[in-house]
């Protein structure tokens, strides 16, 4: 049984310019299941250095980091774990007695899916977006052996210098583009003004075999949707949240949950 919450009882929480509940509610839910005594709760900061501070002085044992954080929170750390350092994006920091160390959980959860999946590293891709969770994405791909890719992104430095440090080719538009294995990484599909918008053309989307979409809310996004209805394999941001989440929660706890509690957290989280 989870104690009450006292003067003993650990906190985590996590920053973002549009924080969910699905952090909160995962994290949590995890804490009741395993008796520990912990709680996590989600914050908005206009004020990001005045926050990471908070961090060291009150002895807040992790946070996870969102939009539009994951770089600018990089010079406020003691150091960075090589996942965040290579990628130069960090999404979750660990407090060890004062000291703030980042990581990237994506790219972990990247590179998991990649393998769960077993997607042939052969395999041409296409992927859309530019910004941190991109990073995270192309960083996976190349480490995982993937050498064939392009990426989509009308942000010319940024696309250009991502998909340029890691191998890979550039455009600012899909065009005629097509591959195999089609990834957005793009708010296209989120919740809000863009939730009926597809990441990728119909003709791109038939003449794919997998279709891959961070998006986590919704989890069944339009380009999803219409993949799913060709037949197409598909992996979900639902997949990446959860394996991003669960590392976060081995990082500040140190306790490693068993498969039916993350099913059961996972889902308790969506509701």
């Amino acid at each position: 049984m989870k104690p009450p919450i006292g003067r003993e009882t650990t906190l985590c929480m996590s920053l973002s310019g549009r924080p969910g509940h699905f952090g909160s509610r995962f994290h949590n839910r995890l804490y009741e299941l395993m008796g520990l005594d912990y709680v996590y709760k989600a914050f908005i900061t206009t004020d990001l250095p005045a926050a990471i501070g908070g961090i060291r002085a009150l002895g807040i044992r992790g946070c996870a980091v969102s939009m539009p954080f994951k770089e600018a929170v990089i010079p406020l750390l003691d150091g960075l774990e090589a996942s965040a350092a290579a990628i130069h994006s960090v999404n979750t920091v660990v407090n060890e007695a004062g000291r703030l160390t980042g990581y990237n959980t994506d790219y972990i959860a990247i590179r998991l899916l990649l393998e769960r999946h077993g997607i042939d590293p052969r395999t041409p891709f296409l992927l859309r977006g530019s910004g941190g969770m991109a990073k995270a994405v192309v960083a996976a791909l190349r480490d995982a052996g993937f050498a064939d890719g392009t990426l989509v992104a009308r942000n010319e430095p940024a696309g250009r210098a991502l998909a340029e440090s890691h191998g890979y080719g550039w455009r600012p538009e899909i065009g005629e583009a097509q591959a195999p294995l089609l990834i957005n990484v793009t708010p296209l599909g989120m919740e809000g003004p863009e939730a009926d918008a597809l990441a990728f053309p119909a003709p791109q989307i038939a003449a794919c075999a997998i279709a891959f979409d961070v998006v986590a809310l919704p989890s069944a996004t339009p380009f999803l949707r219409a993949a799913e209805t060709l037949g197409k394999r598909l992996i979900t941001g639902h997949e990446v949240v959860v394996l991003q989440a669960l590392e976060q929660f081995v990082l500040y706890t140190g306790r490693i949950p068993g498969e039916d509690q993350v099913a059961e957290a996972a889902a308790f989280a969506r509701t």
